[in-house]
C-alpha cells in the first residue's frame, strides 16, 4: 500500500498506509487523522477535504481534476494556492507512494 504523509497546519506529520484505488480524504478519515473533515463523504459537494499537495508531488497529482473541483475550491475556508486540491479527488496509485499533503488551518 502507498504511504501518504498528512502534515497538520502546525507541522505535525502523520504517515499512514492507504490502499491503491482509495482517495487521500478517505485515508485520513479511516485513520482518524485531524485536519480533514470530508463532510460530503467524497461526493465533490463540499470543500472540507481541502489540502495542499507538497511541491515535490504536484507533477504527479496534477491540478484540479475537473471544473467541479475548481468550483468547489472557490468555497474553501482557507487560502486557495496553486497546490490546492480536494483530497477526495486524489486517488492513490503505486506511483503516489510517499505522497505528502499539507493541511490548512481550517476546513470551516
Amino acid at each position: 500500500m502507498p504511504l501518504v504523509t498528512y502534515v497538520e497546519a502546525g507541522g505535525i506529520p502523520h504517515t499512514v498506509d492507504v490502499a491503491v484505488g482509495e482517495n487521500v480524504m478517505r485515508g485520513a478519515l479511516n485513520n482518524d487523522l485531524p485536519g480533514i473533515v470530508g463532510e460530503c463523504g467524497g461526493g465533490l459537494a463540499c470543500a472540507t477535504c481541502h489540502c495542499y499537495v507538497d511541491e515535490a508531488w504536484l507533477a504527479k497529482t496534477g491540478g484540479p481534476s475537473s471544473q467541479d473541483e475548481t468550483d468547489m475550491l472557490d468555497s474553501t475556508s482557507a487560502e486557495v494556492k496553486p497546490s490546492s486540491r480536494l483530497s477526495c479527488q486524489i486517488v492513490l496509485s503505486a506511483e503516489l507512494d510517499g505522497l505528502i499533503v499539507h493541511l490548512p488551518e481550517t476546513q470551516y
